[in-house]
C-alpha cells in the first residue's frame, strides 16, 4: 500500500495573499486560513476553537489566487502537508508546517475592481468589450511582472476551473 498525504480545509482568509516570484520567475503565493470548531462540553457550555493554517500555492494557481482571493473570503483548499525547518538567528531550530495547495475553490462574492465585495455571483463574469473599442480586454489589462522584469499575460477568468 502506498502512503497518502492529503489535507482539505474550508475556512476564511485571515489576510490578503502575498504574491512573490522566485529568482527563476516562478510565481508563489502564501496566505493563512482560519477554521473554527464548535462543540458543547460536558457541562453544556458552548466551546469554540480556531485553527490557523498556512497555505502556499505555486505557478498558474498562485497567479489565479492573486486575482480572486482577499481577506475574509471563504475558500476550500486541497493539498499536501509539508514541514520546513531552518535555524533562526538565535541558533534555535524552527519548524513550520503548511499546506501546499493543489486545488483551491473560492466561495462567496468576488471583489469588484473598486475593492468592494459584490452581492451577486453573476457579477463575477468578465466584462465584454464594446464594438466601438479598438482594444481587447487583454490589451488594456494590467500585466503581472516577474522577478526578472518580464511581463506575463493577464489571467483570463474563463480559464478558472471553479
Amino acid at each position: 500500500m502506498t502512503d497518502f498525504n492529503q489535507a482539505i480545509v474550508l475556512g476564511n482568509l485571515t489576510r490578503d495573499p502575498e504574491m512573490r516570484y522566485t529568482p527563476k520567475g516562478q510565481a508563489v503565493i502564501s496566505f493563512s486560513v482560519a477554521t473554527n470548531r464548535r462543540w458543547t462540553n460536558q457541562s453544556g457550555e458552548q466551546q469554540e476553537q480556531v485553527e490557523f493554517h498556512n497555505i502556499v500555492a505555486w505557478g498558474k494557481l498562485a497567479e489565479i489566487c492573486n486575482q480572486i482571493l482577499y481577506k475574509g473570503r471563504k475558500v476550500l483548499i486541497a493539498g499536501r502537508l509539508q514541514t520546513r525547518n531552518w535555524e533562526g538567528q538565535d541558533g534555535v531550530k524552527r519548524y513550520s508546517t503548511e499546506i501546499v495547495a493543489d486545488h483551491i475553490s473560492a466561495t462567496g462574492a468576488p471583489k469588484t475592481s473598486s475593492g468592494n465585495d459584490t452581492s451577486r455571483e453573476s457579477e463575477f463574469k468578465p466584462k465584454e468589450s464594446t464594438a466601438s473599442s479598438s482594444q481587447t480586454p487583454a490589451d488594456t489589462a494590467p500585466k503581472n511582472e516577474t522577478a526578472t522584469g518580464e511581463k506575463s499575460e493577464e489571467i483570463n477568468l474563463d480559464d478558472i476551473p471553479f
